[in-house]
């Protein structure tokens, strides 16, 4: 029997690279898979397409990060639409990287939307329908840990302000079943951090297996976390970035 059958899993930013990846192996395990995107219809639809494909059930709601209200309807029209939620991803993040000297109040205010504010209003909005059993996971990043260059400054911030976050939330949730737990990738080979971009020879020369990962291996760490047998585990983080960290 598939790990998730009979489960509903909302993922935010599910519409390419790694939150495509999540989506389509969550639905291979058998749950039906929510998705929101901000500006890519067509990657999402093609997302849900893939997935009703191999005869699952799979949705994309259009939902900005940065509009609170968006995502506390994402909550609702995953749980009208597909009967309830057992399982929160909370993929959805910005990038943003320059000198601290350049960065503006606006800059600041946008990715703290983004990467803090809109886990907080999944989270919140997600929590009247998650029973025992439930499951909430964030993607971070290996940056929260460690910053290896100069211009990361409010990224860093925003993913390390998700560590605290989620092991308060799993004191709070613990007694009722639920677990919060995060995902730190490091260098994986999507549109936006190509295995060949600009980039890619220094995040190489940082890592101990010197190869990008992928999309699909993040996600396999996110299905174990979904699933059954990581009951016993809460409020940790969970590198995987080929030894960027250590």
């Amino acid at each position: 029997m598939k790990q998730l059958a009979g489960k509903t899993v909302l993922i935010t930013g599910g519409s390419r690279g790694i939150g495509a990846a999540i989506a389509q192996r969550l639905a291979r395990e058998g749950a039906q898979v929510a998705l929101t995107y901000k500006t890519s219809p067509e990657k999402a639809a093609g997302v849900v397409k893939t997935i009703e494909a191999q005869n699952g059930r799979a949705m994309a709601i259009q939902a900005d990060g940065a509009d609170p209200q968006a995502i506390v309807n994402a909550v609702e029209a995953t749980v009208r639409e597909l009967g309830g939620l057992d399982v929160l991803v909370n993929n959805a993040g910005i990038g943003m990287y320059k000198d601290i000297s350049e960065f503006t109040i606006d800059d600041f205010d946008e990715i703290v939307a983004v990467n803090i504010r809109a886990v907080f209003m999944a989270v919140s909005a997600a929590l009247p329908y998650l029973k025992s059993g439930g499951r909430i996971i964030t993607i971070g990043s290996c940056q929260a840990e460690r910053m290896p260059g100069p211009g990361g400054a409010l990224y860093a911030m925003s993913k390390s302000a998700l560590v605290g976050f989620t092991k308060g939330i799993a004191r709070d949730l613990g007694p009722k079943g639920i677990t919060a737990n995060l995902v730190h990738p490091g260098p994986v080979d999507t549109d936006m951090n190509p295995a060949n971009g600009p980039t890619a020879d220094f995040q190489r020369s940082l890592m101990a297996l010197d190869t990008f990962g992928t999309g699909d291996e993040v996600a396999a760490l996110v299905a174990y976390l979904a699933g059954p047998e990581s009951r016993y585990i809460t409020g940790a983080g969970f590198l995987i970035d080929g030894g960027t960290n250590i």
